[in-house]
């Protein structure tokens, strides 16, 4: 990962399903959707929050655990039940003077890859499908939804030397 490529993204798109989650959808009894997120990918949104990059989740599913978790997170863009995902962040790149050097993306499988082809930087789980994995600039050793989104923006930020200022900055300690 060369820096001065990572060092110019200043927004950071990322799937859901099977990148900040498992892949699994679960139901109740009721017909509620339900995710289970990983809490250790926290760290990784507030580093990258304070480090000042621009958060998007951008998702073909639309669910209220979704919506709920993002928002704890204070991401700045909750975008879901987006089928064209490439189309959606050309016309949000256009309309905010963004260029492909200016946007990161982390996501797991075939319908991530054309909008991943928009960007200047790319990561993805360790249980990515293949072509993600062969595209991306940096693969986690770590699988969706098991903290994988905080072990990229983590490679990412260290690489840009701003890991540690800003979990210093964030939770009040000396890394």
């Amino acid at each position: 990962m060369d820096k001065e490529r990572l060092c110019k993204i200043k927004y950071l798109v990322i799937d859901v399903d099977g990148t900040m989650t498992d892949a699994g959808i679960y139901y109740d009894e009721h017909g509620n959707e339900l995710k289970k997120f990983c809490t250790k990918d926290a760290a990784g949104y507030f580093a990258a929050k304070r480090a000042g990059i621009t958060l998007m989740v951008l998702t073909g599913r639309e669910c209220q655990a979704t919506l709920r978790r993002m928002q704890e997170m204070k991401f700045d863009y909750i975008v879901q039940n987006i089928k064209d995902k490439a189309t959606y962040l050309t016309d949000f790149m256009a309309a905010n003077g963004l260029v492909k050097e200016d946007v990161g993306f982390i996501g797991d499988d075939l319908n991530d890859l054309p909008p991943m082809k928009l960007c200047g930087f790319v990561g993805c789980p360790a249980d990515a499908c293949d072509e993600v994995r062969e595209y991306a600039d940096y693969v986690s050793g770590i699988n969706g939804g098991s903290g994988a989104v905080r072990d990229v923006i983590f490679a990412m930020l260290k690489v840009r030397g701003d890991w540690e200022q800003a979990v210093a900055d964030v939770y009040g300690i000396g890394i």
